[in-house]
């Protein structure tokens, strides 16, 4: 049984720190891309980072120098490490597990954890 788990989330002051995990399991976890979504009250679910199967990390713009991807393959765990929060980083954080090219399976989405930026 394929599972995304995330965790961490919470309410935090406005230039606060964060760190979200996402657990996978039922899949094999080093030929999928992982990424990090978020989606807002009212708003589409947009991108937030990648960490792909060969290392290279990729960010949106609106987080970029404040957020860091990270992955454990041993342990089957993506991260995001979220520093100097705005109140727009308030969202729904989804991790997802994209198939690169040596997977063999469909995209598998978490069910999210809520992220709260306010004073």
């Amino acid at each position: 049984q394929v599972q995304l788990v995330e965790s961490g989330g919470g309410l935090v002051q406005p230039g606060g720190s964060l760190r979200l995990s996402c657990a996978a399991s039922g899949f094999t976890f080093d030929t999928y891309h992982m990424m990090w979504y978020r989606q807002a009250p009212g708003k589409e679910r947009e991108w937030v980072a990648t960490f792909t199967i060969g290392e290279n990390t990729n960010y949106a713009d609106s987080v970029k120098g404040r957020f860091t991807i990270s992955r454990d393959n041993a342990k089957k765990m993506v991260y995001l490490q979220m520093n100097s929060l705005k109140p727009e980083d308030t969202a729904a954080y989804y991790c997802k597990a994209r198939p690169s090219v040596t997977a063999s399976g469909p995209e598998y989405w978490g069910q999210g954890t809520q992220v709260t930026v306010s004073p």
